[in-house]
């Protein structure tokens, strides 16, 4: 037996049998069961609960065990103060408040069906390794109930996102264009470089490349010597040299943090390399101005093509590090990594941005990011074993978040689908 179920089980008014009667005989009717507390304080808010035909409006706490009550200390705690009803699987000790009232005692075990705990338990059943717990049924789901649950999950995962941006924007004073560069920094890092590639993009005012974006190789010599790439040994390229020798110059006037390490080459595709992602960033910003605002702008993928259709310098063309030549090849930016850049960045920026200025973009950001392939990993295949294909981005944002936030953590009874498998015929 779990907590969360015995809040399933409040929650969704799943008492069934005789007259509700507490553990001192008193009849019991829930008028209202009151509403959910996700922080601190007791489980449920403003209930209505009549008791022996008197009406109390107050809090509900929830318990496995009645002397669980102690062993929170919520016998010292005045958010507890206006608890009027205890709900429990087992009551083993009477519970008072502070004043030394006796608080009313519910035990659930003898008003829970059968059918309802044997559900529950097969939900959880741990005989053999499992993608997700409903894995049996999960093919099943109502379409309808999926489709919308699923377009929950994507704002879910969108509003998180959004307060860590909202994080950025407080230690860069609300530089949404710092902000911005900061998060395509670290989509241009991708997996292996994108955590270090962000912390040295906060490392760097935004104000600085403001001004130095009049010039392209100024630009790149300020972000290879930033990441850390301009630290190479015996390195006689004409191009290296001059910009090591002008990061240099810049370095001393704008009192630039060294990098304390480097970025890592070792494991990615050579089209990715932090040299190649570094000079595509660099032309980024010497030829777009006012990025954020243009982005902000938008609201048509071709037109977000269109700002993201930049190349390597021409140096890389022939180039994939300092001073070793290759076959020549133009480095663009790829139409797959320009979702990556609209499913990470700008679309979570976008969410951000409208809330902030009291807008309501969602719909819009729905349909630009359903525009978009699915992504391609080990939890979009999962759920494509179980029956469920994915249409879109949007939908393989969704089934990540579901399986992050619910499935691996067992959070079945917060979710819709897990409520709704145990719900059928109870």
């Amino acid at each position: 037996m779990k907590e969360d179920l015995l809040h399933f089980i409040w929650g969704q008014k799943k008492l069934h049998g005789r007259q509700l009667t507490s553990t001192a005989n008193e009849a019991i009717t829930i008028k209202a069961p009151g509403v959910p507390n996700q922080y601190s304080g007791p489980d449920f808010f403003n209930a209505q609960i009549a008791i022996d035909a008197q009406t109390w409006v107050g809090n509900v706490e929830i318990h496995l065990k009645s002397s669980d009550w102690y062993a929170h200390h919520h016998q010292t705690d005045s958010n507890y103060d206006n608890v009027i009803l205890h709900v429990v699987w087992e009551d083993d000790i009477s519970v008072f408040r502070k004043d030394g009232s006796l608080i009313p005692t519910l035990e659930l075990k003898d008003y829970v069906s059968k059918e309802l705990l044997e559900r529950y338990q097969n939900l959880f059943e741990k005989s053999k390794p499992k993608f997700i717990n409903c894995e049996k049924d999960f093919a099943q789901i109502d379409s309808f109930l999926m489709e919308h649950w699923l377009h929950r999950l994507y704002i879910e995962r969108l509003e998180e996102k959004s307060k860590r941006i909202e994080v950025l924007l407080k230690k860069s004073k609300n530089d949404w264009e710092g902000v911005l560069f900061a998060l395509l920094a670290k989509n241009f890092g991708s997996k292996v470089n994108g955590d270090f590639f962000l912390d040295r993009a906060l490392q760097l005012e935004y104000s600085i490349i403001r001004k130095v974006s009049g010039s392209l190789e100024d630009l790149e010599s300020l972000l290879f010597g930033h990441f850390g790439l301009l630290e190479v040994d015996h390195c006689t390229d004409h191009y290296f040299l001059r910009l090591q020798k002008e990061y240099r110059y810049l370095s001393r006037k704008f009192d630039l943090l060294p990098a304390l390490s480097k970025p890592e080459f070792f494991g990615l595709r050579p089209p990715n390399f932090p040299t190649i992602r570094i000079s595509q960033l660099a032309q980024l910003y010497g030829k777009k101005q006012s990025l954020f605002a243009q982005l902000m702008e938008v609201d048509a993928l071709e037109e977000i093509y269109s700002i993201f259709d930049i190349a390597s310098s021409s140096y890389w063309e022939d180039h994939f590090t300092f001073g070793k030549t290759s076959k020549k090849s133009k480095k663009k930016l790829s139409k797959s990594f320009m979702d990556l850049l609209v499913i990470n960045t700008i679309v979570p920026l976008k969410f951000c941005y409208s809330r902030r200025v009291g807008l309501d973009w969602n719909d819009d950001l729905i349909s630009l990011i359903s525009e978009i392939k699915k992504e391609q990993n080990s939890i979009i295949k999962g759920f494509e074993n179980l029956g469920s294909k994915t249409k879109n981005a949007m939908e393989s944002q969704a089934k990540i978040q579901l399986h992050t936030q619910y499935c691996s953590k067992n959070k079945c009874l917060r979710c819709a689908l897990g409520t709704h498998l145990l719900n059928r015929n109870t």
